[in-house]
């Protein structure tokens, strides 16, 4: 640039004004002049005109100052108050631009103004013009605040806790450096500019927050102390930060200036409350669930289910015990098989019993006693709200057996569009309780028994082949007791041991004789009908000794002394027409053992149509006072 050119720019620029002023050349892009005031503004030092790109002051704003250099040598003068401009320092400068063409070259003249700045300018002259309509004015509440500063500088200096003044318009008039960390404002950022615009302006849940709601600006006009313990101001980088804070009004010759808000950063506070919450959700959601853990044990005793031992030393029991001793340290899942009554869940509690998860819980889920629309939440659980009833989260049976076992009871029980989620479970140990959508892992070693033919119920479509096979890793045989008819003695000794305990009968025995018709009844009912014979008798013996007599009376009587000629006739007669002479005991056997058939057709329905009572033709009033006084219970016949 000639001297003469640089003689006229700088007196079109004026070196000696207070505004800055430089010269560019958006063809070739480069800054050719500056003024004093624009050389401190943007801190140049270097000599003009800059080498660099002009373009390299502009950051992000690029594409607005090409439009507006476009529109200033169009139009001869161009103003805008949206540009920002990087000093050499990098540092970013909201701006107002006045640019105005150069002759009829391609240079412009730019005026620019600290946007910042004029604004603290404008807020002052503001207070000027309020001091001279009769209110307090600018310099008298500007000392009032720097009173307020500088008396408490070391206070404020060494505070934890972030503190700054407003003036009765909401602007901030001092910060103290705890305000500045806690913000990421600086004191040149906020001071003079409308706090609650700039970081209290939204709720934490994104809503706008009007001003005339915040109990900050409340203070200006009730005069009162205001505390509030759970809002957010919002850093610089955008970030939410859950404060609490107290607004102090000030007073000024008894005229309201101000006030000076104390606010404290609670995000850890925040932080351990959440992490007391999540920790008390947990130590309720284990309560819950070693409640019904407990609640599972209880049924278990009460019901008297937890066998310690397998009785017997037939070579049928010898294999079992094998089998137990070698599938138990597994984690392989086992398919018990039986009649009912065998001591299908004996055997699984040894299995339990002899693992690596003894410690945790067995828990049992007997399949027929569920109602079909009740599967899933029985096995899964549920979550609040899933159904109506669900009144709270509850854990299913996976989730309470998670690091111990489950057995399933009466598994061919299960309904066939169950019996898919029942794969996935055991394949990947991931299920969803109903309702909800969180999957749950588990750990859970699973065992099956069933009284029923599987392969003929996968032949007729109610049972998932897939299925069989994933529960049938090793299967159990539980053998009917007429196959181990040796071992009725030695579980008949202990029945009656548990039985005399239970009812407090001490010293009852069994003659020899009586344990011989034992092992020659063939025990339909299996082990469970040995039990109750045993305690019923014990019940009600009267001399201490129990007589089976009644067992074997559907046999041929046999004959005792002498016979009367016309009854021995009367016999011969009879059995040359192929029919039997029965007692009145012996009919009564008869009878029960018809009822007891009849059940085992009916699968446990007394009444109804296909029911026992039907079968047999009498009354479901007389078949059930029938099944009382033989101590029967129907539901232990109960099949799908």
């Amino acid at each position: 640039m000639g001297e003469q050119a640089r003689t006229h720019t700088a007196a079109l620029m004026g070196d000696f004004s207070p505004l800055a002023m430089i010269v560019i050349d958006p063809f070739v892009d480069q800054l050719l002049d500056a003024n004093p005031a624009a050389c401190e503004m943007l801190h140049i030092d270097q000599t003009l005109p800059l080498a660099a790109p002009f373009s390299h002051r502009l950051s992000a704003s690029l594409p607005l100052w090409v439009s507006f250099t476009d529109e200033a040598l169009t139009q001869k003068a161009a103003w805008s108050d949206d540009l920002v401009m990087l000093d050499m320092l990098r540092q970013p400068y909201r701006i107002e631009v006045y640019a105005q063409r150069v002759d009829d070259s391609s240079q412009l003249l730019l005026t620019l103004i600290d946007r910042n700045k004029a604004e603290q300018r404008r807020a002052k002259a503001e207070l000027g013009r309020q001091h001279r309509q009769g209110e307090v004015g600018w310099q008298r509440v500007e000392q009032v605040f720097e009173r307020i500063e500088k008396q408490n500088q070391l206070i404020l200096g060494a505070a934890g806790e972030g503190i700054y003044g407003l003036d009765a318009e909401g602007k901030t008039t001092f910060v103290n450096p705890a305000a500045e960390r806690i913000l990421g404002w600086s004191t040149e950022d906020m001071v003079g500019h409308d706090a609650h615009l700039m970081f209290h302006h939204t709720h934490a849940d994104g809503s706008h927050f009007p001003v005339q709601q915040c109990p900050i600006h409340a203070s200006f006009s009730d005069g009162q102390v205001h505390h509030v313990d759970n809002e957010v101001f919002w850093h610089k980088n955008g970030e939410a930060i859950p404060v609490e804070y107290t607004s102090t009004p000030i007073f000024e010759m008894g005229r309201l200036v101000g006030a000076v808000v104390l606010f404290r950063d609670i995000r850890e506070r925040k932080r351990a409350e959440q992490q007391l919450r999540d920790a008390l959700a947990e130590v309720e959601s284990l309560k819950q669930r070693l409640e019904l853990e407990n609640e599972y044990l209880q049924e278990e005793i009460k019901a008297e289910l937890n066998h310690r031992d397998i009785v017997g030393n037939s070579p049928a029991v010898a294999k079992l015990i094998q089998q137990i001793e070698l599938v138990a340290p597994t984690s392989a899942n086992v398919l018990i098989s039986g009649e009912s009554g065998t001591g299908k869940e004996l055997i699984a509690r040894a299995i339990h019993a002899g693992g690596t998860r003894s410690d945790r819980p067995l828990i049992r889920v007997n399949c027929a006693a569920i109602p079909r629309d009740l599967f899933e939440s029985e096995f899964f659980g549920h979550v609040k709200g899933a159904f109506t009833g669900a009144v709270q989260d509850r854990p299913g049976r996976f989730e309470l057996a998670h690091g111990g076992t489950l057995f399933l009871d009466e598994v061919g029980e299960i309904p066939l569009e169950l019996q898919s989620k029942l794969l996935r479970v055991l394949q990947d140990q991931q299920f969803e309780r109903v309702g909800d959508n969180r999957t749950r892992e588990v750990d859970v070693r699973v065992i099956a028994a069933t009284n029923r033919e599987l392969r003929d119920m996968i032949e007729a479509g109610h049972f998932r082949e897939d299925l069989y096979f994933r529960l049938n890793v090793f299967p159990i045989d539980s053998v009917p007791l007429r196959k181990r008819i040796e071992d009725v003695p030695l579980l008949a000794r202990h029945f009656l041991q548990r039985a005399c305990l239970k009812f407090n009968k001490p010293g009852v025995r069994i003659p020899p004789a009586q344990l011989e018709i034992l092992q020659r009844y063939p025990w339909p009912g299996n082990i469970r009908e040995l039990e109750n014979i045993i305690e019923r008798q014990v019940i009600v013996t009267q001399d201490r000794r129990l007589m089976f007599d009644d067992l074997l009376l559907g046999e041929a009587p046999r004959k005792i002394g002498r016979t009367n000629p016309v009854s021995a006739a009367g016999h011969a007669g009879a059995e040359q027409k192929g029919v039997a002479l029965l007692t009145e005991q012996a009919l009564s056997q008869r009878k029960r053992e018809s009822a007891v058939a009849a059940l085992e057709r009916a699968r446990g329905k007394v009444s109804g149509a296909g029911g026992a009572a039907e079968l047999l033709g009498i009354k479901p009033t007389t078949l059930a006072s029938r099944l009382t006084k033989w101590g029967i219970d129907p539901r232990e016949f109960r099949k799908s």
